[in-house]
């Protein structure tokens, strides 16, 4: 039989001469000690299994603690590595962008300077040019006073065949030493 507070209290005894039947009463106090002996021993048993389940959870919430602790760090860790490789990142930037203004500088110094040699050759081509010119000018009026001595000692027709023959064009000359 299981004893319930309800049963306790609403428990009857047989009356008999001079009051309750004793062994009734010494039998039912008996089956309430023994239930409530077990009971006691189960609450016990209760309260040590509370208690040690508290002290897992002791330690689960330190384990806990621990894992937050551990991942706000790597967080902060990982937060601050990335900084890093974008500071990194842009250093490397700023120093490509100055490495290729500076050889887009040089460049455009070589292109002058490629230029400005250009022009200067341009310039020495005119002056070679005009003294080439100005030297066979020279050479062809030697050479025409020299054929009018000649023609003179000479007859006028074979003057004029020698004049058509020795007569050099000065542009031919100069085109063909280009």
């Amino acid at each position: 039989m299981r004893f319930t507070p309800y049963n306790i209290k609403n428990q009857e005894f047989n009356r008999e001469m001079r009051g309750y039947d004793r062994e009734e009463v010494r039998t039912f106090l008996e089956s309430l000690s023994l239930e409530f002996a077990s009971l006691f021993d189960e609450s016990e048993r209760l309260k040590k299994e509370i208690d040690e389940y508290k002290e897992e959870i002791k330690e689960y919430k330190k384990l806990e603690k621990s894992l937050q602790n551990t991942l706000v760090s790597a967080q902060e860790s990982s937060s601050k590595a990335l900084e890093s490789a974008k500071k990194q990142n842009s250093l490397i930037i700023k120093e490509a962008e100055i490495k290729a203004s500076q050889i887009v500088k040089k460049a455009r110094e070589e292109v002058e300077k490629i230029n400005d040699d250009v022009l200067h050759l341009k310039e020495e081509r005119k002056i070679l040019l005009s003294k080439l010119k100005a030297m066979i000018e020279t050479q062809t009026k030697i050479l025409d006073t020299s054929s009018v001595i000649i023609e003179s000692k000479s007859s006028s027709t074979a003057q004029t065949q020698r004049k058509e023959e020795t007569e050099p064009d000065v542009d031919e000359i100069v085109e063909k030493l280009l």
